[in-house]
């Protein structure tokens, strides 16, 4: 028997400047789905200054806290849920590096290369770890409860059982092979 090839979670934001022009969001949706992420979770929203404050404390004391708070509340901005085999390595490497100048000059093509202004507006966000993906998520998926993604869902992610819905961005589980997988075991 083989061992089981875990999916890895990775929180994603498309901050909201990016959200403000449909064809940077295009394009990073695009990206996304070229580089074998599925999405699991999608929602477009506005940050509360509340969760932005708990997303963001451990930088509650540098100059740069309240300049970023103010931004990631000023508009919508799109937050998924990402799952692959090394999603946070392979969702950071697209991102490219958080400063935007090195992104710019050193990594052109990646998201935060063509579409970072500054690096408060460096256009998306990615998890660093498991652990602040696991947070992260839950901060802005409070009813998504990871172990019964890992128990339930996964399998139909790791096995392509999905549908995927442009329109909401999202991948969803096929409910026709679940039932008759179901029926079969």
């Amino acid at each position: 028997m083989q061992p089981r090839n875990y999916l890895q979670l990775t929180l994603a934001i498309l901050k909201p400047h990016v959200v403000k022009s449909p064809f940077v969001v295009q394009k990073i949706r695009d990206l996304i789905i070229d580089n074998n992420f599925k999405v699991v979770r999608s929602r477009r929203s506005m940050i509360s200054r509340e969760e932005a404050e708990l997303f963001y404390k451990e930088h509650k004391n540098k100059f740069f806290y309240n300049r970023l708070l103010t931004f990631m509340c000023s508009g919508p901005s799109d937050i998924h849920i990402l799952a692959r085999h090394d999603a946070i390595a392979k969702w950071r490497q697209l991102m490219g590096p958080t400063k935007v100048y090195q992104a710019q000059y050193n990594a052109q093509d990646t998201i935060r290369g063509m579409f970072g202004l500054s690096d408060t507006r460096n256009a998306t966000h990615g998890s660093d770890s498991a652990q602040s993906a696991e947070r992260e998520i839950m901060i802005f998926f409070k009813n998504f409860d990871i172990k019964q993604w890992h128990d339930n869902e996964e399998i139909f992610y790791n096995l392509g059982r999905l549908h995927f819905d442009p329109a909401s961005f999202v991948h969803t589980i096929d409910k026709t092979y679940k039932m008759n997988g179901l029926q079969n075991n």
